[in-house]
């Protein structure tokens, strides 16, 4: 595996801040949550259709079955992600539901640790509790108790779960395909589960107006092409748990533009908690050592 030409982290933070606006789409757009996410991938896959036919499509024959079994899986996992997370903005806030969906830490420590036996510095194990800590300060004056704020967040939280798998999937995968087909496989994938889904559940794939479909296309461009599509790039060179750790500066991202665009409060907890979700991320990510040693294990594998 060739070394990276952009530096994977700069890359993770640029993915961060356009997958930020998916949660302002979202709300914004009156459409199901099913439907948005249907045409979410569907634009994406009709944006990356040229580009895949003309160089990748060849690359077909070389995948495995066992690569096409995980890429469905991985499919079908992004898009229950995508279902329940744009749900639970029915629900709950903007930064709730950005901090409880973008927690994969917790996940992806365990997953990380059983399926690719990684190991982690006690720096790094002290970075992810205090960037964590710092998510459940930015959400802890906007969470409420009650019934239908409640229902939000355990949606949240199984979305979270839901991308987590997506992208131990992807680590998996990636070591063997360009990250042009492994994208446009996966969403492909997805836009057909979401497509029967929408079928399944009776909603409208039409009409809607205008700005609905600007929302639709926005969110495929902005919050996919440009923000999970770069996850998907830095997969490759470094640890589902580091992307997991940067996706946490999302809430940030997030509870900025709903304050702009939706004038949703910001307070002083979710500013206090998003400096400490900084302190806690730059900890575990800062160790030079600890990410030449990831980008070397990665090589071993490919060549042995």
């Amino acid at each position: 595996m060739d070394s990276p030409r952009f530096n994977p982290y700069v890359v993770l933070i640029i993915g961060v801040f356009f997958v930020s606006t998916s949660a302002i789409f979202v709300k914004l757009s009156t459409a199901d949550a099913g439907v948005i996410a249907f045409y979410r991938l569907l634009f994406t896959v009709l944006l990356m259709l040229p580009l895949f036919l003309v160089k990748y499509v060849g690359e077909l024959k070389e995948i495995s079955k066992k690569d096409w079994f995980f890429s469905f899986i991985a499919g079908v996992f992004l898009a229950f992600h995508f279902i329940l997370w744009f749900e639970s903005l029915n629900y709950t806030s903007v930064a709730s539901s950005t901090v409880l969906v973008t927690l994969q830490p917790l996940f992806a420590f365990v997953g990380t640790y059983f399926i690719f036996k990684e190991r982690f510095t006690l720096g790094a194990l002290i970075g992810g509790g205090v960037a964590i800590a710092g998510s459940f300060i930015i959400g802890w004056g906007d969470l409420r108790v009650s019934g239908q704020a409640l229902y939000g967040d355990v949606l949240a939280l199984i979305a979270c779960a839901l991308i987590t798998g997506y992208l131990l999937f992807g680590q998996i995968i990636r070591k063997r395909m360009s990250l042009i087909t492994y994208t446009f496989i996966v969403y492909f994938n997805c836009t057909i589960v979401l497509f029967f889904y929408v079928l399944f559940k009776q909603e409208a794939f039409y009409p809607y107006p205008a700005k609905e479909w600007l929302y639709f296309f926005l969110l495929a461009v902005l919050s996919n092409l440009l923000g999970h599509t770069l996850f998907n790039w830095a997969i490759k060179y470094i640890s589902t748990s580091a992307v997991s750790m940067a996706i946490l500066l999302e809430p940030i991202g997030a509870s900025i533009l709903a304050w702009w665009l939706l004038r949703e409060k910001l307070m002083t907890a979710q500013i206090v908690g998003g400096a400490i979700v900084l302190a806690g991320l730059l900890l575990f990510v800062a160790d030079p050592k600890k990410i030449k040693n990831i980008i070397h294990r990665r090589n071993r594998e490919i060549n042995e």
